[in-house]
């Protein structure tokens, strides 16, 4: 059958013969992801309230110079830092929490039909003229993502570490004898760390990193093991993302609340 010579009409931005509500599930997403990360984008960079004895936000874990225990350097401002500054504990370590959920391809999957509108949703005329994909910049760099798991993977640890700090109440304001116990916050902060480490853990760069080189799997039983488990909860890695946005926000909000005497913790034990 000979080709016909006939040039494809080019489909405008917004063009489609879809009859649904197309709309809906992009701009809802985008309100939710906007209203998460603009709150941890501002946050994360919030010199004070971050510690509510004996607990420690997640937006400054891990701590490196700051109030409490989880301090890695102490209390005082490095001699580098400038002078008349605020510390600002979280500016040592937003690029690595930030960096890990905006090149995660879940959110680079929705944030790019939401916000960029490429394409807005299937079957809907895009912006752009030629599909270029991920392979020049600046989405290229969006393949980092593989390496900011291993950050991802220690913050982790350090999240549940502050959970284990969570639970060493002073026996006195300031004092530096602990007892053990158990408040409201420390259950906030074990919930997060829950959803964080599924979300984690449910990466699909970890996944890969697990049993996506092996050829046979049959050579290694273990291995095959730990990739239905990790396939398991792969399949709901969108739901741990959206889980653990607004746990590490929720986490946040009530530390600072506490530490800025708005609230007082619950002590259960």
């Amino acid at each position: 059958m000979p080709e016909l010579d006939v040039p494809l009409e080019r489909v405008r931005f917004g063009q489609t013969s879809r009859k649904d509500a197309w709309w809906v599930g992009p701009l809802i997403w985008s309100i939710f992801f906007l209203l998460g990360f603009g709150y941890l984008g501002i946050m994360i960079f919030w010199p004070t309230h971050y510690w509510a004895e004996p607990y420690l936000t997640p937006l400054a874990s891990p701590l490196f110079y700051g109030e409490g225990p989880h301090a890695i350097f102490g209390p005082d401002k490095p001699g580098w830092w400038p002078q008349g500054l605020p510390l600002i504990p979280g500016v040592f370590i937003a690029l690595f929490p930030a960096g890990f959920r905006l090149t995660c391809y879940y959110y680079r999957g929705a944030y790019y039909k939401a916000l960029w509108m490429d394409p807005p949703a299937c079957a809907v005329g895009e912006p752009r003229h030629r599909y270029r994909g991920e392979q020049k910049l600046p989405l290229v760099v969006m393949n980092i993502h593989r390496y900011f798991l291993y950050f991802g993977i220690a913050l982790v640890a350090f999240l549940s570490y502050d959970v284990f700090l969570a639970t060493r109440f002073p026996v006195a304001p300031g004092a530096a004898e602990t007892t053990f116990g158990i408040g409201l916050g420390t259950l906030i902060m074990a919930i997060n760390v829950v959803f964080v480490a599924l979300y984690t853990f449910s990466c699909h760069s970890f996944r890969h990193l697990i049993g996506g080189v092996l050829d046979i799997f049959s050579r290694a039983p273990a291995r095959k093991k730990a990739w239905d488990c990790v396939t398991c909860i792969n399949r709901r890695h969108g739901l741990w993302a959206w889980l653990s946005l607004y746990t590490m926000c929720s986490t946040d909000l009530y530390i600072r609340l506490c530490a800025s005497g708005v609230i007082h913790d619950w002590r259960i034990i």
